[in-house]
């Protein structure tokens, strides 16, 4: 497989649509009050972070390398295109996307510079509050479905800069609410509210739903992660064909064979 096959063929696919690279702007949004001092905290185990593979901010290794130059790019990217609201996503499930997402979440809390709000947006099967071992008492599904504050759904895991808006539960439907009015609001308030903000959206895998199509509208670009070998061509293609009115950020690939920069993610 060509290492930037995917990358080529999503560039294509958006040369042909001569695609737009301003998104419609949100309009008549009542902003969301939030108080940042009132977030709570939640302690993490570093053995249960190392259990799940989260390792940006713990050591210095090789991997966590490949995750600050990972870091360093996305943030070129998104400085040269004044973007700061960004989806991370897959073709298929299995491919590392929320992995991925909360290591370069954290590495991008910790540079410094930023602060980093993290959601969790696969709303069929959310799982990032279990990468960081502990159970949300609020959540966006909360906010989307009974009015819950959002101040009360938020997480500062005291990693960095770094706050989780996690999901308690599944939703179905998971579409429609993605692209409703309230998550709009919620999109925009967190994109405009702080000019030194990054904001990364954990997404479902392409292939799986409609959720990415249907939220993606609101994005700045997404990331795609690919697993080196896990998906076919065939795959590949339909996922440059569904991206192609995207602005993509680039494309991690993991568990490359080829060793680009060690185990770890490559980016391109």
């Amino acid at each position: 497989m060509s290492l930037d096959y995917i990358t080529k063929a999503v560039q294509q696919a958006q040369q042909e649509r001569n695609i737009d690279s301003h998104k419609a702007k949100v309009t008549a949004i009542k902003p969301i009050e939030v108080n940042y001092d009132q977030i709570r905290t939640e302690t993490v185990s570093e053995q249960h972070l190392h259990e799940h593979r989260i390792i940006t901010g713990l050591c210095d290794t090789e991997q966590v390398n490949s995750y600050k130059m990972l870091r360093t790019t996305v943030l070129r990217r998104l400085q040269k295109n004044g973007w700061n609201i960004f989806g991370v996503t897959s073709s298929i499930a299995g491919e590392g996307k929320t992995r991925t997402a909360i290591n370069l979440s954290i590495s991008l809390a910790m540079e410094g510079n930023h602060t980093v709000l993290l959601v969790d947006a696969d709303l069929q099967r959310p799982a990032i509050h279990k990468y960081f071992g502990y159970a949300p008492e609020k959540g966006l599904n909360d906010y989307l479905v009974d009015n819950t504050p959002v101040k009360d759904t938020l997480i500062h895991v005291a990693v960095g800069n770094l706050v989780i808006l996690p999901v308690r539960k599944p939703l179905q439907n998971s579409s429609g609410y993605l692209r409703s009015p309230k998550m709009a609001t919620l999109v925009e308030e967190a994109k405009t509210r702080y000019s030194s903000r990054i904001v990364v959206f954990d997404l479902p895998p392409l292939l799986s739903t409609d959720d990415v199509i249907a939220f993606s509208p609101l994005l700045d670009s997404i990331l795609l992660v690919i697993e080196d070998g896990a998906v076919t061509h065939e795959e590949l293609a339909r996922s440059a064909e569904l991206l192609k009115d995207t602005n993509l950020l680039g494309t991690v690939l993991n568990k490359s064979k080829e060793k680009v920069m060690g185990y770890g993610p490559s980016y391109y």
